[in-house]
């Protein structure tokens, strides 16, 4: 990171060690290091497809203490050392107040690898217990305010980025989901611009899949930190859907990378939107 340049103001102070390294791999391997150089290049050509950083770019990575998220700071730490243009990181946690969450693990190992950090905390925890009715799905509400309390905090740290780790799975899991219960062709985009256009949403992870980023999560034994607001609840309408492309995989190995590809291969005439193809004004010649 540049020295030279001003801390950011606001009412957080993020914590920043000199030298920024990358990781030691925890389980050295010839395996380990073909799945890394996999995830690195299919992370390095989505960054580049989407144009998601650019030179002088303040990246917020958003860590939640997932096996996504951890993989996607190692990546951009990877490719930060060999990125033809200067950029920063900033990894952000927020500490949702969750009963039983350890709030020492992130700090420790990113001091360990010497990320500037800061850990931001909310109880969105007791509010989306006492909103949400017993049984129900919290992962929308919980989605909602977690959201916007990222998007405050990048604005006070002065990022120009806002890192998600979602991956392959979960864009493809997005479009079923809107299908099936929102009756809306949509997916979730690799970069986005945010409703008040004030935040730049990118998905450095968008063509990895999940199988690998977990076996690479494996093999660098990351402190895994799971969630207990919304991980025991069976009903979520997304998990059927996974489970759903699961069978699909099962059955016919392949077909999630291909409903992926369609996603960057769309033929507006031959949808049924007329806003987005001038139906009315086709004429035969």
């Amino acid at each position: 990171m540049d020295s030279n340049r001003p801390a950011p103001v606001g009412p957080h102070s993020i914590v920043a060690i000199p030298g920024l390294r990358e990781p030691e791999q925890a389980m050295p391997s010839h395996t380990l290091a073909r799945v890394k150089a996999k995830l690195r290049g299919l992370t390095g050509k989505a960054i580049a497809d989407y144009a998601m950083i650019e030179a002088g770019d303040r990246v917020m990575v958003c860590l939640s203490g997932g096996k996504d998220s951890y993989t996607m700071l190692d990546m951009l730490l990877s490719l930060r050392r060999r990125a033809p243009v200067d950029f920063e990181l900033i990894a952000v946690n927020l500490d949702q107040k969750q009963p039983g969450f350890p709030a020492d693990v992130l700090p420790a190992y990113l001091e360990r690898l010497g990320v500037p950090y800061l850990i931001v905390n909310e109880d969105t925890y007791s509010v989306v217990k006492r909103v949400i009715p017993g049984g129900k799905t919290m992962c929308g509400l919980c989605s909602r305010l977690r959201r916007g309390i990222l998007y405050r905090t990048a604005a006070e740290i002065g990022a120009t980025k806002i890192a998600l780790g979602h991956h392959r799975e979960d864009i493809v899991e997005t479009l079923f989901l809107n299908m099936f219960f929102g009756g809306r062709l949509k997916a979730m985009p690799p970069k986005l611009v945010s409703d008040d256009a004030r935040h730049v949403v990118i998905r450095p992870l968008a063509y990895c899949e999940e199988r690998e980023i977990a076996r690479y999560a494996r093999g660098r034994q990351f402190p895994i930190i799971p969630c207990r607001l919304c991980g025991s609840q069976d009903n979520a309408q997304r998990k059927r859907i996974k489970a759903m492309l699961a069978e699909w995989e099962r059955e016919d190995p392949g077909r999630t990378g291909r409903l992926f590809r369609s996603l960057k291969n769309v033929s507006a005439s031959h949808l049924a939107d007329p806003e987005l193809f001038d139906f009315a004004g086709l004429k035969a010649r």
